[in-house]
């Protein structure tokens, strides 16, 4: 790869970097997880690098995307489930609240099934269009909607 490509890419890694984790840490609720994930799909960018780097969070956000699904795929995945211990409660009032609040979302949002857990987290954390999201996990739309209301008086699938 040319060194201009190659510093451009660096950059974007800089720049985007952290918005991808935050991405892959809500689809996989594990710090480390996401950390391999980002890895993973931003090593498949850089082979790919000279054909996208104009478009490339789209990109490298639907490697993201991809990848997990696959791993949902994984028969060993579902063995097993890790969710984070409940931290310390030292702050009183408002953050004590913010803190429980935080970990009753984590919570509900680590219960759903794969698939409403990757349609929840792109059309309300990253804002996207129920087109957007059934595009990048390739299913209709009419999926992607279905996954992202809620339903009141049924267990998750």
């Amino acid at each position: 790869m040319k060194q201009s490509l190659e510093d451009e890419f660096t950059a974007f890694v800089a720049v985007r970097g952290q918005a991808l984790l935050r991405v892959a840490h809500a689809l996989t609720g594990d710090p480390h997880t996401a950390q391999d994930l980002v890895q993973g799909a931003l090593a498949k960018a850089y082979a790919r690098w000279p054909r996208i780097h104009g478009d490339a969070e789209a990109y490298v956000r639907k490697i993201i995307y991809n990848d997990r699904v696959s791993a949902w795929r994984r028969p060993a995945h579902r063995n097993e489930v890790t969710v984070a211990d409940v931290p310390d409660r030292a702050a009183a009032g408002r953050h004590e609240q913010d803190v429980t609040d935080q970990i009753t979302v984590r919570e509900a949002l680590l219960s759903l099934p794969a698939r409403q857990r990757a349609v929840l987290v792109m059309r309300y954390l990253e804002d996207r269009s129920v087109e957007e999201t059934a595009e990048v996990l390739g299913c209709r739309p009419g999926t992607s909607k279905r996954h992202s209301r809620p339903r009141c008086g049924h267990a998750a699938r």
